[in-house]
C-alpha cells in the first residue's frame, strides 16, 4: 500500500530538516574552525568561481563559439568584406573572451594551490614551503599568468 500524503509530506519535512541541520552545523564548524586568512582566500576562490559562471553564461547566451570559427573557414573567402570585417571582430570579441576566461579558471587553480600551500592542516605536506613562500610563489605566478594573456590578446 502507498503511503498516504501526510506521510509523504512528514518525510519530506524531516528530510528537509535533516539537510538544513547539516548545513547549519557544516557552516557552524567552517566559521569556528577555519582561520581568517583562509576565510579571504575561499572569499576570493567564490569571487573567481562566480566570475567564471557569469563568463560562461554569457558565452552561451551571446555567441556560438567556437562554430563561427569553423564556418568562418569555409564561408569567409566567399562574402563580402563588409560581412568579412564584421566577423573578424566578432572573431576577436570571442578570442578575447576565450582568453578572459582561460585567465578565469587559471586564476582559480593559482588560489587554490595557495589556499592548500597555507592552510595549518596541510602543514606536514607541505614542509619546506613557509606561507610567505607560497604566497610569492602565487603572486609570482599569478604575473606570468597574466602576462600571456595579456601578451596573447595584443
Amino acid at each position: 500500500m502507498a503511503p498516504s500524503k501526510s506521510q509523504k509530506q512528514a518525510s519530506q519535512k524531516e528530510g528537509a530538516s535533516t539537510a538544513s541541520a547539516a548545513f547549519q552545523g557544516l557552516w557552524k564548524s567552517y566559521s569556528d574552525d577555519t582561520p581568517t586568512k583562509l576565510k579571504t582566500i575561499d572569499a576570493f576562490l567564490v569571487f573567481i568561481m562566480l566570475s567564471g559562471i557569469l563568463q560562461f553564461v554569457y558565452c552561451v547566451a551571446v555567441t556560438n563559439f567556437p562554430f563561427n570559427a569553423f564556418l568562418a573557414g569555409y564561408v569567409g573567402p566567399r562574402i563580402s568584406a563588409t560581412y568579412v570585417f564584421g566577423w573578424l571582430r566578432r572573431l576577436i570579441l570571442e578570442i578575447t573572451f576565450l582568453y578572459s576566461f582561460a585567465s578565469t579558471v587559471g586564476q582559480f587553480v593559482l588560489t587554490a594551490s595557495l589556499r592548500s600551500q597555507v592552510n595549518p592542516l596541510n602543514a606536514g605536506v607541505f614542509k619546506n614551503v613557509s606561507p610567505e613562500r607560497a604566497f610569492a610563489d602565487f603572486a609570482m605566478g599569478s604575473i606570468v599568468l597574466h602576462f600571456f594573456v595579456y601578451n596573447f590578446l595584443g
